[in-house]
């Protein structure tokens, strides 16, 4: 693989141990041209406020008959009060421009996150090299296509398909547009367990792919990676010539174990970053969402390229949120606390679904994703007679246009409002579209 930029040498590669897909392959290939679309076109929740605009909401449970939101990943939860005294201390800092690769302290943070939570050996990882502070981990995987596309263009220029998971984050889709690259959505269904098969597309899919994003645990269906698929995935990558774009910010947002990482793939595959990039955010392990601090980690060459795009395009990372950031990343207890919340909901959850819509308890992130039959027909009924907002599955899975789409059954219910709210909400769901509103188990 070359080592400059994670894709180009090993191409030659693609074209002879890769075998085609047989046959009776259980991914189902929808690969988009290689133009630009209307971003419209990918996000879920511009679409969803299309389909409800001339939808009055129904009679809610949520206090006083407002209406319950739980279409967005919104954490409820406030994050630690000292967040609030980081940002606040030095209030010079706010008038100055943040160094655009961050300050010491936080990539040292950073790195010292990674080391803890995924057990690698302390000093593989360079703060200086391998760390790229984000304003939130969607700036980055956004700015990684642009920054990816550039490489192609250079030096490839029929590798422009970007693999991603379907459902998955509408970001990868617009990141995908925007960038002028071919998306090919890749199932991530019951059949395959929730993850995208990557090793059954077709060799010329794998030979022409730019990059791969892979969410785990996934958006929307929880569902995680064990290490050995990691490996895999990363071996597949590399001798396709196509670099692993890792999301793993519900990574610490899990109901049992604690999910696998892509980092610790590449420890085990020889210690090679090249080609692999992860990314975080305190959105979820920190709930400050609002606070818009993350990183991405891995390839310094593909860091260096995606720092060079979000120095033109992007925005810094204000210092006082670097500083604020860096001490949520030290905070070991905070997701402990997290998780213990999420914990609770999927609790209840689970004494209120058990046996309705294919509900399964999934291995991470805080989202129901659940069998409704047709996801947009549900996601309208239950706003116009109970005043609940979901997205239908549809609308995490592609374009309008997209055929066999992945998603048209499911709805997803962010579980994020305190428990009494949650079980409220969720006895409503269950009342509202009944026995026929999914498959019994």
């Amino acid at each position: 693989m070359s080592t400059a930029t994670g894709i180009g040498e090993s191409a030659e590669l693609s074209r002879d141990p890769i075998e085609p897909a047989p046959a009776q392959s259980r991914v189902a290939v929808q690969q988009g041209s290689a133009r630009r679309r209307d971003p419209r076109d990918f996000h879920p929740f511009i679409r969803l406020n299309q389909l409800l605009a001339d939808v009055p909401p129904g009679p809610s449970p949520g206090v006083d008959g407002r209406p319950i939101n739980l279409s967005v990943g919104d954490p409820q939860i406030p994050p630690p009060a000292y967040v609030l005294e980081e940002l606040s201390a030095d209030l010079g800092a706010w008038g100055r421009y943040p160094p655009p690769r961050g300050t010491a302290d936080y990539a040292e943070a950073c790195v010292a996150y990674l080391e803890r939570r995924y057990e690698l050996p302390t000093g593989w990882l360079d703060p200086a090299q391998h760390i790229l502070p984000l304003p939130g981990s969607r700036e980055g995987l956004f700015f990684a296509a642009l920054a990816l596309a550039t490489v192609a263009a250079e030096k490839e220029p029929d590798r422009n398909a970007v693999l991603l998971p379907s459902p998955g984050y509408h970001c990868y889709m617009g990141a995908a547009a925007v960038a002028g690259l071919a998306p090919v959505f890749v199932p991530a269904s019951l059949e395959t367990n929730f993850l995208p098969d990557l090793a059954s597309l077709p060799a010329h899919t794998l030979g022409t792919s730019l990059l791969a994003y892979l969410c785990s645990p996934a958006n929307p269906q929880g569902a995680a990676l064990d290490v050995e698929g990691w490996r895999a995935t990363l071996r597949l990558a590399r001798a396709c010539g196509f670099a692993l774009l890792a999301d793993e910010c519900y990574g610490e947002v899990y109901l049992d174990a604690p999910p696998s990482g892509a980092l610790q793939a590449a420890l085990a595959e020889g210690g090679s970053l090249d080609g692999v990039l992860v990314f975080h955010s305190l959105s979820k392990r920190g709930s400050a969402a609002g606070l818009r601090c993350g990183f991405l980690a891995g390839d310094p060459a593909l860091v260096d390229r995606i720092d060079a795009c979000l120095r033109i395009g992007g925005a810094g990372v204000p210092v006082p949120v670097q500083r604020a950031g860096a001490r949520l990343w030290r905070d070991t207890a905070l997701p402990e606390r997290t998780r213990a919340y999420y914990l609770d909901l999927f609790e209840r959850a689970e004494r209120i679904l058990a046996g309705r819509y294919g509900y399964s308890r999934p291995a991470g992130g805080f989202f129901l994703w659940l069998d409704v039959g047709d996801g947009v027909a549900a996601a309208r009924k239950l706003w116009a007679e109970a005043g609940l907002r979901v997205l239908p599955g549809a609308y995490m899975s592609g374009p309008a246009d997209l055929p066999d789409n992945a998603g048209e059954r499911y709805i997803r219910v962010a579980l994020v409002y305190d428990g009494e709210t949650t079980e409220r909400a969720l006895t409503r769901l269950v009342e509202v579209l009944g026995e026929e509103g999914g498959p019994q188990t």
